[in-house]
């Protein structure tokens, strides 16, 4: 089992910088990627960013150049620096552990926290 605590969010005009952060306990030494999901309402779930144990991150397309995620390995620590904040990223962002779970894979979430971007 791992929990998640996801801290950040809220309201920021557009154009502006939120960062979010989510602290992972438990059965971490079977992480091996950690991320970020995004859900919009009516929409459904999408992935923002991933990044690995070995530090290779990938991003959806439309976050490429505005978002950077960022790990701490040694604290357990995922980090979503968003910036240039649209009014479309506004969502629900999910915190996003992937766990060797054998004889698969397993993910696990945090509860979510808003970001809401105004014109």
């Amino acid at each position: 089992q791992v929990q998640l605590v996801e801290s950040g969010g809220g309201l920021v005009q557009a154009g502006g910088s939120l960062r979010l952060s989510c602290a992972a306990s438990g059965s971490i030494s079977s992480i091996y990627a950690m991320g970020w999901y995004r859900q919009a309402p009516g929409k459904q779930r999408e992935l923002v960013a991933i990044i690995t144990s070995g530090g290779s991150r990938n991003y959806a397309d439309s976050m490429k150049g505005r978002f950077t995620i960022s790990r701490d390995n040694a604290k357990n620590t995922v980090s979503l620096q968003m910036n240039s904040l649209k009014p479309e990223d506004t969502a629900v962002y999910y915190c996003n552990v992937k766990v060797w779970a054998s004889p698969g894979t397993a993910d696990y979430w945090g509860q979510g926290t808003q970001v809401t971007v105004s014109l």
